[in-house]
């Protein structure tokens, strides 16, 4: 018996769904990150008003003082949805979990000089408090964002920030010092070098405008931190003791030079959209840089000593550069 095989071409009615054809035209096929993404957000027939807010929708634009022409401008630019950020966020587990085993592995922590450790833990350690508060604020963010696009983005910001803290409270497990947890978070609490950190990040927890939130928690504050201290400290420690820190920070490295690129895209949409974001964008810039300057430099002498105020000043003319090249000069 001779079975004939053959292959049969089916094409699609359609490429995609209505209300994508709608914004990109009809039969031209949409990624995953717009259709997971594109017009979610849900606009009318809400059951009532939050009866803690009921001057507010339950999904409200006016929340914010910036406005959009639409809202699913910010995207992305690294087409994360659910999936897609899983799944990066997996790999970027799994090599630091490697990290911290290597390190256990060959006995880096158990040799690295009393000194380095000491002068290292009292930096990195109290930074698990001001993790953890990022990611209270980011959810902020993702709860009362308008719009999918950034919604969704906030939200695994917010996880990301919460895995970050837990990464900065294994240094202390990876160096067998739980004292060194409990003396990080009386210095959290009670040294007077975090405490304008501390008051920033907690002012935070009140603020209204989720959007202002965003820009000083992501932009203002952690665009001067994790330079300050993830990159220039860690130079600092592995010029004078070892690269052992640096491999237990590789995750907070990669994740702000790969979120670095999301903050800047959204502040270049939402300055070009009109005018007046783009004033209001630098005054919240302006306001919260000065802020972040003042609550990092007990900080930075902490890291620094005397280099401290040179190394401030150079952070913060990147961070202007930054802003400028989004189209928001200060």
């Amino acid at each position: 018996m001779a079975i004939d095989l053959r292959t049969a071409s089916i094409t699609p009615l359609r490429q995609t769904f209505c209300h994508l054809a709608r914004r990109m035209g009809a039969d031209k096929p949409a990624s995953r990150y717009i259709e997971a993404t594109m017009d979610l957000q849900p606009v009318e027939n809400y059951h009532y008003r939050p009866t803690w807010e009921p001057q507010y929708d339950i999904f409200d634009e006016t929340r914010t003082a910036i406005a959009m022409k639409d809202w699913y401008a910010l995207k992305d630019p690294r087409q994360y949805y659910y999936g897609a950020w899983t799944l990066a966020r997996g790999k970027m587990q799994e090599i630091a979990e490697g990290d911290f085993d290597l390190v256990d592995e060959l006995g880096l922590a158990a040799a690295y000089p009393a000194a380095g450790k000491e002068e290292a833990l009292k930096v990195f350690l109290p930074l698990r408090h001001v993790a953890w508060a990022s990611n209270l604020n980011k959810a902020y963010v993702s709860s009362y964002g308008y719009g999918i696009a950034i919604s969704q983005a906030a939200c695994y910001a917010s996880m990301d920030q919460l895995g970050a803290a837990q990464y900065v409270s294994r240094l202390g497990l990876a160096f067998n010092d739980l004292d060194a947890l409990t003396a990080a978070k009386t210095a959290w609490l009670e040294g007077a070098e975090w405490q304008e950190l501390r008051r920033y990040v907690e002012d935070l927890m009140v603020e209204k405008d989720w959007f202002e939130v965003l820009i000083a928690q992501d932009f203002a504050l952690e665009g001067l931190l994790y330079p300050l201290i993830y990159e220039r400290y860690n130079e600092k420690l592995n010029a004078v003791y070892s690269p052992v820190f640096s491999m237990l920070t590789r995750f907070q490295r990669e994740w702000f030079g790969e979120t670095t690129k999301w903050m800047d895209s959204i502040l270049k949409v939402a300055a070009a959209d009109n005018a007046d974001n783009k004033a209001k964008l630098a005054e919240w810039i302006k306001h919260w840089r000065e802020r972040s300057i003042v609550a990092l430099k007990p900080v930075a002498t902490l890291a620094f000593g005397a280099d401290a105020d040179a190394i401030m000043d150079e952070l913060v003319q990147n961070l202007n550069a930054r802003a400028a090249k989004a189209g928001i000069t200060l």
